[in-house]
């Protein structure tokens, strides 16, 4: 049985629950995000079922080898979340949990909090911390690239919604003998979660744009020019849009709803992918609703995004590609600063198994002279 103690962590002590933690126990649990990514969570969420987690759930997990802690303020006593380890599986692996109350997000008590219990049970024997996270939870994914832990992949429906369906789950880890330093990410979010010039404005892809998004995928110049050309599904359509963050955070592909920025509206997307940190690289590529077409959106969104990437990546090289007649597409890179860099024969699948040529184009950081 591990030590019913507490742990000092910084902005947070961990420590045994208590009677007097119930009530703010209870309004956290009442939040949404906490039920929309905790389903074992009941909805509603009453004294009684904070009671019955401190008395039942939380004592049983102590009696089996693991161990449930409030993070509490050092100040006041008031709860600011809860964590915890799992009792350890058949090869002694140990998996740690959280949840963070409303009032207490954005002031780093889940990363404190995480790294103090991972560096408690490294000290008690553990020799490999695993975390689970919701494949739509970025806030959960962060805390762990903060508090040192490796992310290792997805695994595929392990983990369920409320309504019994599955979903996947982001597993990450720490090894005893990991440096336990905070990963960054190596695509960061946008400033204030968007990059405007004033007419277009570009924010993250997301859940709101699957039904514009799809319209646009369904366009015939849009799939002419698609790889691979053709419409995707509804459904992967939709899949795209929801997991379009953790595939950010995970440096796979920042893919980005341009809008109107009087308006908000859905106007295309443009993308930076296939990021290679080796070789400083990443190729960008963009989409545009046909009625929307012909005013320069396009190229003031390619702008913005290689801008930024410059500015904020330690991206060198931002390569495109387009068909030797995709004579717009050529403009648009031309006005924003691409130089054509060679043709690569047959590179691209094309429609009834074609192959097509790829007219390669580049845009370097600017370096000081």
């Amino acid at each position: 049985m591990l030590p019913r103690e507490t742990i000092h962590a910084g902005p947070v002590d961990l420590r045994p629950p208590v009677d007097a933690d119930l009530d703010a126990i209870t309004r956290a649990c009442a939040d949404p995000e906490i039920a929309r990514f905790i389903p074992p969570v009941p909805v509603p969420y009453t004294r009684a079922d904070a009671l019955y987690w401190k008395n039942r759930a939380a004592a049983e997990s102590w009696a089996a080898g693991g161990g449930d802690f409030v993070m509490a303020d050092p100040a006041t006593g008031e709860p600011q979340g809860v964590v915890g380890v799992k009792p350890p599986d058949r090869f002694g692996n140990v998996e740690v949990g959280y949840w963070v109350a409303p009032w207490a997000r954005g002031k780093g008590v889940a990363t404190a909090a995480v790294r103090a219990i991972t560096d408690w049970r490294f000290a008690l024997g553990a020799a490999r911390m695993d975390l689970l996270a919701d494949i739509e939870n970025l806030g959960s994914q962060k805390v762990a690239m903060a508090a040192g832990y490796i992310r290792e992949g997805v695994r595929r429906g392990a983990g369920t919604h409320r309504d019994g369906s599955r979903c996947d789950l982001v597993a990450f880890a720490r090894l005893a003998t990991d440096s336990g330093e905070p990963i960054l990410p190596y695509l960061p979010d946008f400033p204030g979660g968007e990059l405007t010039d004033g007419v277009v404005r570009l924010v993250r892809l997301g859940p709101a744009d699957v039904d514009e998004y799809h319209r646009m995928m369904g366009d015939p110049e849009v799939m002419a020019h698609h790889v691979p050309p053709g419409r995707p599904e509804y459904a992967d359509t939709a899949l795209r849009c929801r997991n379009a963050g953790y595939r950010w955070l995970a440096a796979e592909q920042a893919e980005i709803a341009i809008r109107d920025a009087a308006t908000g509206v859905f106007v295309g997307d443009v993308q930076l992918s296939n990021v290679i940190p080796p070789l400083g690289e990443a190729m960008t590529g963009y989409s545009l609703l046909p009625e929307y077409r012909g005013r320069g959106y396009v190229t003031r969104a390619v702008r913005l995004l290689v801008d930024w990437t410059f500015a904020s990546t330690r991206i060198h090289r931002v390569i495109a590609g387009t068909t030797p007649t995709n004579t717009a597409s050529h403009r648009v890179l031309e006005r924003a600063g691409f130089t054509r860099e060679g043709l690569a024969k047959e590179l691209l699948p094309g429609p009834d198994g074609t192959r097509l040529d790829d007219l390669r184009w580049v845009r370097l950081r600017r370096t000081p002279s």
